[in-house]
């Protein structure tokens, strides 16, 4: 099982936009690259919060399908652990 989600990243008008093709409706903004990439961690601990609904993260095919679908445009990919949202989320929880 992969435990990495994609995150793509890419420039607009105003600053950058995000999202993760594997959680789908996951789609955040932010001015800089590091404050979007944040607030999509944020908003990634917000629709993973409930383990049962949780889509498992899809590897290699996340990144091919991310290349194929850029038609050209700039974009950044990285990804979040798994592990490390869960801990965020436990940590925010105070649990």
């Amino acid at each position: 099982m992969m435990d990495k989600y994609l995150i793509i990243l890419e420039k607009s008008e105003t600053g950058f936009s995000a999202y993760s093709p594997d959680v789908w409706g996951c789609v955040v903004t932010g001015e800089s690259l590091e404050q979007t990439l944040e607030n999509m961690r944020s908003a990634l601990i917000f629709h993973l919060q409930d383990d049962d609904s949780m889509p498992l993260p899809r590897g290699i095919d996340a990144y091919l399908d991310a290349l194929r679908e850029s038609e050209g445009e700039e974009f950044y990919l990285t990804h979040l652990s798994v592990a490390s949202l869960r801990e965020q989320d436990r940590a925010r929880l105070g649990i």
